[in-house]
Order: C-alpha cells, then structure tokens, then sequence
C-alpha cells in the first residue's frame, strides 16, 4: 500500500517550508545587496538610461518566441489561466521589454534606452547558484543597429564591475556572436528557420558546455543525456559528422589565427561571414575606446541558451586571481531583433 504526503505533520500542522529553488534573505545580506544594486544603478543612469519599471505579470502569448526551456512545464515560467487566457510570471526583463516596445512605438524616443532592477521567476531545475527567483540588473538600447551600441554594452559592463570593487584582471568578457554559431549550424545542416525543435535543443546543449563539459553536450547533440539524479533530457538527434563539426567548433581557442580558422570552417556561409565580420569591427571599437579591451576576447563556446539572440552576445565571467581559475558567469546578454 501507498501513502501520499500531503505535506501535513502528525498534529496536522503544515510543516514550515520553501519550495526549492527559493530563499529567505536577512538583515546583512539585504543591506549589501541594496548596496551593489544602488551602484548598479548609478552606472546606468550616469551612461544615459532611464529607469523603466513594469508589471511582473504578463500575458503568456505576448512573451511569444522569448520562452526560456521548453523542456519544462509551462516552457520555463510560472503560469496559470484566467478567463480563457494564460498569464505568467516575467521569466527576464527582455520579453516585457519587447512588449512595451510595440505598445508605445509611436511615443518612444528613438533610440529608447532603458535600465530595470527587478525580480524574475524561472521555472527550471534549482541547483547550485540556480534559483527560480532573483533579482535582473538590465540595460538596453532599443532602436540602434549600431555595432557602437554593442561596444557600449561591453564597456558599461566593464566600468560595472569596476564601480564594484572588481579590478581588471579579475574579470573577462567574452564576446561572440549567433551568427557564427548559425553559419556553424547551418554548415551542419541545421536551419533556425525550418528546423526549429532540433536547432533549439542543439542551441541548449551547447550552451551547457561550461557546466556539463563537452561528453555531455555530445550525448545532448545525441539521442540524450541522463543525469546524476536520473532525470533524463532528449538529445537532438544530430548524426556522428554533425556533431563532430559542431564539437570542432567549441573547441577552437582564441588566437590569432582564430577569424581565418572560423571562415575556413564555415566556407561561404552567409550568416557566419557575416557574424565574423560583425566580431572583427567590434574589437576594432573596443581597442579604440576602452583601456579594458585588453579583458575581452573572442569564445566561441558563449552561445547563450535563449533563442532571441540573433546577433551579438557577450558573458563576463569572474577569475579568482589574475590568470586563476574561473568563477563563472555574473553578466550575459546580446543583440535581439522584436
């Protein structure tokens, strides 16, 4: 016979409890943390964005394209229906962003540029740094296909994180961008176009190359991965050559030599060619404009899970010491066309 928990104690009492993926935060940690986002804050104002806050409920259709992990219920979010309509928590601070892009297009400066401090909510698998709810510092220039507007984005994050107490040498941006990955995908036989499912199960395993390592991704390229808790994620399917080529791809390293090695492997592939070009004029602008450029550089592994990116993408990832071993992420983002 079989009992199911219904979460009360004996005495009938519910147990105190969070949910996982969630926490409490105290007195200090609350301090600091309105210390860092005040600072945050600052920065952004001081390069010219203004503040925008907005509801953190959204109709599900509207953040449309911007889901996060279709793999999981509700395609990442936490929704509910309401008189015939689903709505859901905001997920990030772009898709509400693209929302009221189209809603107020006619009244909105040209470019828009805009900051929010706010929380989001994530319906993914919590882990070790990964929780269903925190809070998103963001910033975004709406209405600029310029690659200075890229440059800017990049310099903003650097005096960040130096307006933080983190010194250079300390941290690294690494620069890509999805059109390369595109050219690599499509060179591979994958169209974003007219093979969407297979092209974003294989954008996701990708992405989970820092955290898994590179067998993992293979088996995720594969028929599928089956994790340490015996969860088991669908792999894209992809033959042994296709993963091969896109394997091959991750592993080239920044050098010199690593723009002539990206056209050689992508021949004359229009989106990649493109992209190469696009990543070439914006290290050209950050040498010209930023003693930090020394801090960037090219990684072909930066893919970033979400779909939406379609140009530039960028992480800056913390070291312990100068040329130490890596922390991990702490700002991601890129170019997303509406």
């Amino acid at each position: 016979m079989t009992r199911k928990s219904t979460g009360k104690t004996r005495s009938g009492r519910v147990p105190a409890r969070l949910p996982p993926g969630f926490h409490d935060s105290f007195g200090g940690d609350v301090e600091q943390r309105d210390a860092l986002l005040q600072t945050i804050a600052a920065t952004f104002h001081r390069y010219g964005f203004d503040r925008l806050q907005s509801p953190a409920i959204e109709y599900l259709d509207a953040l449309g394209r911007f889901l996060p992990d279709r793999d999981r219920p509700n395609d990442g979010v936490f929704a509910w229906q309401e008189n015939e309509q689903w709505l859901a928590l905001r997920y990030d601070l772009t898709a509400p962003l693209a929302r009221l892009a189209a809603m107020h297009r006619n009244t909105l400066p040209a470019p828009y540029r805009r900051y929010a401090i706010d929380p989001v909510w994530r319906n993914e698998k919590p882990g070790p740094g990964r929780f269903r709810q925190f809070i998103q510092c963001d910033a975004d220039t709406v209405g600029s296909a310029s690659p200075a507007a890229d440059g800017e984005m990049c310099i903003l994050a650097m005096d960040i994180l130096e307006s933080l107490g983190i010194e250079r040498g300390l941290y690294t941006l690494r620069l890509n961008n999805r059109k390369v990955l595109d050219g690599v995908l499509q060179t591979a036989g994958l169209d974003r176009d007219h093979a969407t499912a297979q092209y974003g199960i294989a954008l996701r395993a990708i992405d989970k190359l820092d955290r898994l390592g590179l067998d993992s991704v293979r088996q995720l390229l594969g028929d599928g991965r089956r994790d340490s808790s015996g969860d088991f994620t669908r792999g894209a399917a992809l033959s042994a050559g296709q993963i091969d080529l896109i394997t091959g791809f991750l592993q080239l390293e920044s050098t010199d030599t690593l723009f002539a090695d990206l056209r050689h492997l992508i021949g004359d592939n229009d989106a990649g060619s493109a992209g190469i070009y696009e990543l070439e004029q914006l290290f050209d602008f950050l040498a010209a404009s930023h003693p930090g450029a020394t801090e960037c550089r090219p990684d072909m592994t930066v893919v970033r899970g979400l779909g939406y990116y379609t140009g530039f993408i960028v992480e800056a990832e913390l070291k312990t010491t100068p040329g130490g071993a890596r922390l991990g992420s702490v700002v991601g983002g890129g170019l997303v066309s509406f």
